[in-house]
């Protein structure tokens, strides 16, 4: 078969398989190379483990309060820590094969192999991989993103882990020391937590998970806290002493010791050792420089998710993905991120779309901003017993069109789409006024603060 194709994908994440997916579905070849696995860390390291492992955690609470709901379960809840990282693995192997179809059933050529980016000669861009060269019209380059590894004394000569390793825990510690309180090490502490582990978080800044509404993280926390979680903030790990964590708090040096470290102190693009500097590909920020249809500064050469550095979520990549292959066929696309959803996929959930609170004060916007508690939804009643939540949404002053929505509770990650919809369409808070939502839903809550203006 020919090496020559009209697009070649280097990275098979969630930015490379949907770009594949819609390429060759529009008639293109396709050739797609990664180093691991399809699926890429969204996959096989981040999104897909981790919702696995936390759905465990619901079951598990779901059965220690069934109480609460009339249930009464007579014998000793246990924990199968092998039988759940089995099961974990299942899912991803189950995932990790269905992307492989879907490259199959539109005949795309699948390298298993590092490919490297060799030169580019008119509109002919070679790469090679494994020792084989390859040609393409076209570029995509979707690499992702790898943990960040802060320059801490110590730290080399540690056993601590990332995310990737701790997916491959054989056994639960008993004592887990996270660096760093974003939603990577939120979402364990929560897992770990809940599977008896004790837990201790030290977070550098003022609060927990950057980015996230303000009262929401503070909420959270406070509900961690009395789950039995520590929380150490504004607080600077300084050295590591094998599974010692030593940081310093408010002028004071202090240390704590893990069965197990986690580091989570964020990602990093892996723009190093593809080969960009080969064809004098323009890097920005923390990553590739892409405009609006992701293009990069080299005719026919794009980039899409992690690697470039901006918005470091899995369905932010499938989107440019898209946009990057509708601007190679020569559809009018542009990518747009004032609607991309944030999720937290504890128990309970958060979730949120567009400005917070705290942007639009950093902005200048003039806003309004009702909230209120999920309890003004009947089925969150019904269905969450002794438990709390709120929605806030953020509305522009002067032609009151929705900017924010912000939610913990219930199964925000499944409702937040609808918010995300109401941005995208700019619609104003009468417009939604006049939007019918299912009853009884805990998504009625977003109309209902709507209501409240």
């Amino acid at each position: 078969m020919s090496n020559k194709f009209d697009i070649a994908i280097l990275g098979g994440g969630p930015a490379g398989y949907v770009a594949a997916e819609r390429a060759g579905a529009k008639g293109m070849r396709v050739v797609i190379f990664d180093k691991r696995a399809l699926g890429g860390v969204c996959l096989n390291e981040g999104c897909i483990p981790t919702k696995t492992l936390l759905n465990s955690a619901k079951v598990l609470e779901n059965a220690q309060e069934a109480g609460k709901y009339g249930i009464n379960i007579e014998s000793t809840i246990s924990i199968d820590f092998g039988k759940i990282m089995k099961r974990k693995d299942k899912v991803v192997r189950k995932l990790v094969s269905g992307v492989g179809a879907k490259m199959k059933h539109i005949q795309a050529e699948v390298v298993m192999a590092e490919a490297v980016i060799k030169e580019k000669r008119a509109d002919v861009i070679t790469l090679t991989a494994d020792g084989k060269d390859y040609q393409a019209s076209r570029l995509l380059i979707c690499t992702g993103s790898e943990a960040a590894v802060p320059s801490i004394p110590g730290l080399d000569k540690s056993i601590v882990m990332t995310n990737r390793e701790i997916l491959q825990l054989k056994k639960l510690p008993e004592s887990l020391v996270i660096i760093g309180g974003g939603v990577i090490g939120t979402e364990f502490a929560d897992f770990f937590n809940a599977m008896g582990t004790k837990v201790t978080v030290i977070e550098m800044l003022p609060e927990i998970l950057t980015g996230v509404d303000e009262d929401i993280a503070a909420f959270v926390r406070k509900e961690f806290t009395k789950r039995g979680i520590d929380y150490h903030l504004n607080a600077k790990v300084t050295e590591l002493r094998g599974k010692e964590v030593i940081f310093e708090k408010e002028g004071e040096v202090f240390s704590i010791t893990g069965d197990e470290v986690l580091l989570s102190v964020g990602r990093k693009s892996n723009v190093a050792g593809i080969g960009l500097e080969n064809i004098g590909v323009e890097l920005a920020r923390n990553g590739i420089k892409i405009d609006q249809h992701c293009r990069t500064n080299i005719p026919n050469v794009y980039a899409a998710g992690d690697v470039t550095g901006f918005s470091l979520l899995a369905h932010t990549a499938s989107r440019e993905g898209e946009v990057a292959v509708n601007h190679m066929l020569g559809r009018k696309d542009v990518m747009r991120y004032n609607a991309i959803p944030g999720v937290v996929y504890t128990h309970p959930e958060i979730a949120g779309v567009g400005l917070t609170e705290a942007v639009a004060r950093e902005k200048g916007i003039e806003v309004e901003i009702r909230q209120l508690p999920m309890a003004y939804a009947g089925r969150f009643i019904a269905e969450n017993e002794g438990k709390d939540g709120f929605c806030k949404v953020i509305v522009g002053k002067k032609y009151r069109e929705i900017l924010g929505v912000h939610m913990v509770g219930g199964a925000c990650s499944e409702m937040i789409w609808g918010a995300c919809a109401l941005i995208e369409a700019q619609l104003r808070v009468q417009d939604v006024e006049e939007i019918v939502f299912p009853h009884p839903t805990v998504s009625e809550i977003i109309k209902e603060t709507i209501f409240a203006f």
